[in-house]
């Protein structure tokens, strides 16, 4: 095996043709001084950034956020235990029923007078009886309707009105009422 040497470089250059971390330093003890001061400095400005970037932050120690805002607070959990006294009994438990009393409401069903619009199922939706109106809501005339079902068919009408005035009107249980452009239809009888 034969070994060969590599050529001889020229003062300052590298393998690479530039002076760099890699280029061999002289091989005198200034040259070797100097190599360990550059990796010295390069280690303390890299301690000095990361020391820097650790705690530019600042969260965990002032409560302050990264752009100077405020944190929120963190919990805090407590926790406290009672010790029992020796021999101590623990206090009754005193339980005090209330019964309320509800408000008289008025019963629903049928009401005792309506609007003069609509159809109404006389027992369910108003009450049985005489019913009067002031007469017609406009100048077109108050129309009324006694009907036995709901089909709107001429065969199921039982009575009807077109009322120009005030008029009266009595309903008996089951019937159909039908009023139009009429006044409130109060209960009379």
């Amino acid at each position: 095996m034969t070994f060969q040497q590599p050529a001889p470089q020229q003062p300052g250059r590298g393998p690479q043709g530039v002076t760099g971390l890699a280029a061999p330093h002289g091989g005198g003890p200034a040259g070797r001084r100097r190599g360990w001061l550059r990796y010295g400095a390069v280690a303390l400005v890299s301690l000095f950034i990361g020391v820097g970037i650790g705690s530019g932050d600042g969260s965990a120690d002032t409560g302050k956020g990264a752009a100077g805002t405020e944190a929120a607070p963190r919990p805090t959990v407590t926790v406290t235990e009672t010790a029992a006294a020796a021999g101590s009994k623990p206090a009754p438990t005193v339980t005090r029923t209330v019964t309320a009393k509800p408000k008289k409401t008025q019963k629903s069903g049928p009401v005792a007078g309506f609007s003069g619009e609509g159809e109404y199922l006389v027992g369910e939706d108003i009450k049985a009886g005489t019913y009067k109106t002031a007469g017609p809501d406009g100048e077109w005339g108050c129309y009324w309707e006694r009907a036995k079902d709901a089909s709107g068919e001429f065969g199921s009408i039982i009575a009807n009105d077109n009322l120009e005035g005030p008029g009266r009107v009595t309903l008996n249980q089951g019937e159909y009422f039908k009023t139009n452009r009429c006044q409130e239809w109060k209960r009379v009888g």
